[in-house]
């Protein structure tokens, strides 16, 4: 599989991204700088990740979300290309308009960073192929932004769509996210968005793996 990692200033997640593609895939991927306007054509996978670009000012990616790159992404998604968004990449993904809805702070008003719980709600699509309907797994978070909103009429057609492809489970909720939602994709199934990091839990040196499965089952399909 080839993948990109776009870089924004003041992502500081794009190593550990980095790290778990080249160590499930065996292939590094390439990085593409946010004033860049093309992304190449052989890439099948591309990754926003987390961290605090342009600072969180404004709102959390609002800025990056009007940077040139991302342009270019939106363009690779709409001809099919998988694209998915950490974090502040989920964060970047909903102020470009790629994904519906908006995160707002966590209903605490604190920084969260610890572990979750969390249920795999829809296996059935490219990025969860690797997890079983209904699986509980267990994925890390850091944001004070990841309360997850939108109107009612929204969250009917993405819960009606099966969008919605994570949650908190268990009553774990640390951010007061409408649903439990944790993340979501797009209609055309093709863009992920997800506020827990599964690209820190994919070997026993992180303390588990259950963020592996993630990246292995999108592998798979390009092997």
């Amino acid at each position: 599989m080839n993948s990109a990692v776009i870089l924004l200033p003041g992502l500081n997640r794009d190593r550990d991204m980095i790290a778990a593609l080249t160590k499930i895939s065996g292939k590094a991927p390439i990085t593409i700088w946010q004033t860049e306007t093309s992304i190449p054509d052989n890439i099948d996978l591309i990754v926003i990740p987390g961290g605090y670009s342009f600072g969180d000012y404004l709102r959390c990616g609002a800025i990056a979300a009007r940077s040139p790159v991302m342009q270019a992404v939106r363009e690779r998604a709409e001809k099919g290309v998988k694209v998915m968004g950490v974090c502040n990449g989920f964060q970047i993904l909903l102020e470009a308009g790629m994904l519906p809805g908006a995160l707002m702070r966590n209903t605490s008003l604190r920084f969260i960073c610890r572990d979750v719980k969390l249920e795999v709600a829809n296996a059935n699509t490219v990025f969860t192929r690797g997890y079983q309907q209904g699986q509980i797994i267990r994925c890390p978070i850091a944001h004070a932004d990841g309360n997850y909103f939108t109107d009612p009429e929204t969250l009917k057609k993405i819960e009606g769509n099966g969008q919605v492809v994570f949650r908190y489970a268990e009553g774990d909720n640390p951010n007061g996210s409408i649903n439990n939602i944790a993340g979501i994709m797009n209609e055309s199934g093709n863009v992920l968005g997800m506020m827990p990091h599964p690209e820190n839990l994919i070997e026993a040196a992180h303390g588990g793996d259950d963020g592996r499965a993630l990246f292995a089952g999108m592998m798979e399909q390009f092997a």
